[in-house]
């Protein structure tokens, strides 16, 4: 296919010692995903660096990067990373979301290690209060963020890594169509799931991603997927570009 895929959810390293996802077979630098994105047709890349998420120690200095870093690069853009235990990350996402090269909100209780049921309501209400996009790592019951996405109708949820039934059973409960998933990483590989997710709630909120995982290989996933080529558009680049409004 001709069209330019959108990458809406992907990991640059910086010089962190928490940044250590990159060696002889694995590379998150800036340059090494650009070209990498130019072989796969991805024209931009919807960040955030790995030190931001795997760990809670460098999230300010990594949000502070990479936000100098998408606006200097047309093709960066910045999820601003939240800890809802630390609330200078909240001050930096007031801020940043200002700036039309911050996409929205990135949360992993996962690695940072507390749970969304804990502190839910203090994220959500937040990015509802801005209208704000919420990328969230899936690692909770699923179909339980409906309860947040039903309770906060403006916040538009991306529940990541498409991988089974559960994620698409939260699509489908929302009551208000604000949950959204994405095919990065490597759940997506499973020989149906795309398909079953686009038979069962059609194409129009599920995004194209790579999580980093090679960039052509995620994009041949939709390629070759067993789904209509207007769904295989919505998914690589329609559907951001209505979401993040490009």
């Amino acid at each position: 296919m001709n069209i330019t895929a959108i990458d809406s959810h992907t990991h640059i390293n910086w010089n962190s010692s928490w940044d250590t996802k990159t060696n002889d077979v694995y590379k998150a630098d800036l340059d090494t995903l650009l070209e990498i994105s130019d072989g796969a047709k991805i024209d931009k890349l919807l960040c955030s660096t790995f030190s931001s998420v795997i760990a809670d120690k460098d999230i300010e200095e990594s949000n502070e990067y990479l936000f100098n870093l998408s606006n200097q690069n047309d093709r960066v853009y910045q999820w601003v990373v939240i800890d809802p235990r630390k609330e200078a990350t909240f001050l930096q996402a007031e801020e940043m979301l200002k700036s039309k090269k911050c996409v929205g909100i990135k949360i992993h209780p996962d690695y940072h290690g507390y749970s969304i049921f804990d502190h839910g309501d203090k994220i959500f209400s937040f990015a509802e209060q801005r209208e704000a996009i919420v990328l969230m790592h899936p690692r909770v019951p699923v179909p339980d963020i409906t309860h947040y996405a039903d309770k906060y109708p403006k916040t538009k949820i991306i529940v990541a890594h498409l991988g089974g039934v559960s994620h698409v059973d939260a699509i489908a409960n929302a009551k208000h169509k604000n949950v959204y998933t994405d095919t990065s990483g490597s759940a997506s590989t499973q020989n149906f799931v795309l398909e079953y997710a686009v038979k069962r709630v059609g194409s129009e909120n599920i995004l194209f991603g790579t999580d980093t995982y090679a960039a052509g290989f995620q994009r041949g996933r939709v390629e070759y997927a067993l789904i209509s080529d207007k769904d295989k558009e919505n998914i690589l680049r329609k559907n951001a570009e209505r979401l993040f409004e490009f």
